[in-house]
């Protein structure tokens, strides 16, 4: 998320329309699949599974600092699910259309909901090492 931020993002700003819209639709097409899947849902999994089986259960308040990352990570994959990815979508079904229109529909929003991950993301990391 943080590369994504600091690296990617810059750089993909400076491209023009013509060369923004399609490269993201490749990022788009290639990113899911079984690894992605697995990594995307296995972070959740197994913050849960730190949290159910009691590795929070410590007189130094581990497991709120556990079930605090929990709830960061589950609101991330939700901004996922119902920000980011039908974003994504609707550009893939714009490709025969207007570059400079998709962009537009497209990177402010888009770039705006990845940093809410971002710092969710970051905040889930902080409170997970507090925890161990």
């Amino acid at each position: 998320m943080l590369t994504f931020v600091t690296g990617i993002i810059p750089g993909l700003a400076e491209l023009t329309d013509e060369q923004f819209t399609p490269a993201i639709r490749r990022f788009n097409e290639k990113v899911p699949g079984p690894v992605f899947l697995v990594l995307f849902l296995g972070v959740v999994a197994l913050l849960a599974a730190a949290f159910v089986t009691g590795l929070g259960e410590h007189d130094d308040g581990a497991g709120p600092a556990i079930l605090a990352a929990l709830i960061c990570s589950v609101v991330g994959h939700l901004i996922t699910v119902a920000g980011n990815i039908p974003l994504n979508n609707a550009l893939a079904g714009s490709e025969d259309g207007d570059d400079s229109a998709a962009r537009t529909a497209f990177e402010s929003r888009w770039n705006m909901l990845h940093r809410v991950r971002t710092v969710l993301s970051l905040a889930a990391f902080v409170l997970l090492a507090v925890a161990l």
